[in-house]
């Protein structure tokens, strides 16, 4: 099956959680302020901790035979920060990554099939503020090397992630769409529904879906704890009636707090895997999601919480099939 077929058919996906924001609070392990978990690539001891928790979500999703989507560590890793870091072009980059990520994957042996590769793309400023978002035409400027160097370096499919404002992610979307790779936007949103801009996720949506050509595969949600997610989609009648379809999953966040109160939490609020789990699912059946993972907070151990809930669903559903 090939990466658009994959996406469109696989009737539930399991995803990676944390990376980042473990790493974050690893006293051994020291992110670089600009390009986070990409610069880990470049020293024996940052390898050895991607390829840990790497492995981490990859034997989840071995054990419980899900299909899995795990992202390469490039979030911030643009030009721009690339350039300023001195870490060399993006496209050796991006090469690298994949190319560390798809040696961790080969590991799996016939489970390997299962497993897509996203280039992971992030906003150029700080996800949490929608105030530095990008214009659209700037935007997809920006982001298009790194779309296109990605796509190079043999990703499965894109990823924007994180995504605060419309602007900025039509922009994105145009850069993921010019590579002739199937791509996902995912946004980031409030409880009222909207965007960190105030944009109303349908809009957003419908935006996006009416300019940009191919279209994305299919909208995420990420870091926003369940709650927040079922709160944000209930609040837009909108959504529900006309763009519901279009929204096929979350990455979810242990936490309720607010992207401005997680923004720099010097402690991690986390909640206990089975109630994570328990929270995923009811989203999931409310909403008939099927792609569903873990954003801050998460670890190996709701992600397994979450697969064998996954598991079970799936049993039932053929069972009454």
């Amino acid at each position: 099956m090939n990466g658009v077929d994959f996406l469109r058919r696989a009737p539930l996906i399991l995803t990676e959680g944390a990376v980042i924001e473990r790493l974050r609070r690893d006293p051994s392990i020291r992110l670089d302020p600009a390009l986070l978990n990409t610069l880990l690539l470049y020293s024996a001891e940052g390898r050895t901790a991607l390829r840990r928790i790497s492995r981490e979500y990859l034997d989840v999703g071995a054990r419980y035979g899900l299909p899995m989507m795990a992202f390469t560590p490039t979030w911030k890793a643009n030009p721009e920060r690339l350039a300023k870091a001195k870490m060399g072009t993006v496209r050796q980059v991006s090469g690298g990554a994949f190319a560390f990520l798809d040696e961790i994957r080969s590991e799996y042996g016939s489970y390997a099939r299962m497993v897509l590769i996203g280039g992971l793309l992030g906003s150029r400023g700080n996800a949490y503020r929608a105030d530095g978002a990008l214009p659209e035409r700037e935007a997809m400027v920006f982001h298009r090397e790194q779309a296109e160097a990605l796509a190079e370096a043999g990703v499965d499919f894109l990823m924007a992630a994180t995504l605060p404002a419309l602007t900025e992610a039509v922009g994105v979307a145009r850069a993921m769409a010019l590579t002739g790779k199937p791509y996902i936007a995912s946004f980031i949103v409030r409880r009222s529904g909207c965007l960190l801009d105030g944009t109303p996720l349908a809009a957003a949506i419908e935006t996006i879906d009416g300019v940009v050509v191919p279209p994305p595969v299919f909208y995420l949600i990420n870091c926003v704890h369940p709650a927040v997610f079922e709160e944000a989609l209930a609040a837009d009648e909108r959504f529900r009636e006309n763009q519901s379809s279009r929204l096929a999953g979350l990455q979810a966040n242990t936490s309720v707090k607010s992207p401005e109160e997680l923004d720099g939490l010097p402690e991690l609020d986390q909640e206990e895997p089975q109630l994570f789990a328990d929270a995923m699912m009811h989203a999931c059946h409310r909403f008939r999601l099927r792609v569903l993972g873990g954003c801050c907070g998460t670890d190996a151990r709701h992600i397994a919480a979450l697969a064998a809930r996954m598991t079970l669903w799936t049993r039932s559903e053929n069972e009454e099939d």
